[in-house]
Order: C-alpha cells, then sequence, then structure tokens
C-alpha cells in the first residue's frame, strides 16, 4: 500500500505529491521541499538531499534510519535509494503528475467514444511519447535504473 501526502515547497509557490511505499516512512521524513525557484538559494547536500530537475527533496536522515532499519541495511539508507525505490517519492514521474496526466489525457477520452481502435493507438503512443519527453526533460523517474541494493 502506499500513502499519498501534498506538500508545499519552501516559497510556497509549487506543491508536490508524494507516495510513502508500504507505509515504512511517515510525511515526517521529509525535512524540506524546494521547487525550482526556491532550490536556487539551497545549497544541494547529497547526504540528505535528492535533486531531480530542478526540485530538491531534503531527507530527515535520523527518521528514515530508523524507520528503514529492518528493511534496508544502513548503508543502504540514502535520498537516492528512498526516492528510487519509492519509499518516499513523486506520485508519479513528477511532482504533479497524477494531475498532469489527466489533463493530458482528457482530450483521448473524447475520441474514445468515437473512434475506440483509434484511441487505443493513441493512448498506447501518447504513453510512450510522454515518457520520453518526461525522459528528455530530465525527471529521475522517466529515466531507466537499476534497483538499488538493500
Amino acid at each position: 500500500m502506499c500513502v499519498d501526502h501534498s506538500l508545499n515547497c519552501s516559497c510556497g509557490k509549487n506543491h508536490a505529491s508524494f507516495n510513502f511505499r508500504d507505509d515504512v516512512l511517515p510525511v515526517e521524513a521529509i525535512a524540506g521541499l524546494y521547487c525550482p525557484e526556491c532550490s536556487r538559494d539551497i545549497v544541494h547536500n547529497p547526504v540528505t538531499m535528492l535533486a531531480d530537475n530542478g526540485w530538491l527533496i531534503e531527507f530527515d536522515m535520523d527518521i528514515a534510519h530508523f524507520m528503514m532499519q529492518k528493511t534496508a541495511s544502513a548503508s543502504s539508507i540514502t535520498p537516492e535509494f528512498l526516492f528510487d525505490e519509492g519509499y518516499c517519492a513523486w506520485r508519479g514521474v513528477t511532482p504533479t503528475d497524477h494531475i498532469d496526466s489527466v489533463r493530458e489525457r482528457e482530450a483521448l477520452v473524447q475520441l474514445a467514444k468515437t473512434d475506440r481502435k483509434r484511441y487505443f493507438e493513441e493512448i498506447k503512443s501518447w504513453g510512450n511519447n510522454r515518457m520520453e519527453r518526461l525522459a528528455r526533460e530530465g525527471w529521475r523517474k522517466a529515466n531507466e535504473r537499476e534497483p538499488a541494493k538493500t
């Protein structure tokens, strides 16, 4: 099970939705969230932060280590591990993906009512093209990577 939480960034201009895989981590594991605007003033600390396409997620690594001690070895619990393994990651590919993807699909839904065959072709093409675009834009979850070692 995953729990969704929406958080505002430090400057308050943007928000991001997070999933927490298996409810292992509480939302308090996120010590700070910085959008591309407010992250410009923040020094990226790779020991506690993950950078994703201009966004910075700052983790409370004390909470993460305490809560993850039965799930993974202490040395493997890094910001990358927490994010890439889904213990604390965007709900979708980007911070607002679950909203953006619905909006993008709305036009295709109308096509389903008139031409189902074309709809299935278009929705498949849309999904593949969308992931390619998000990967080109630099979103971490859109790029294939090997699972972290535990």
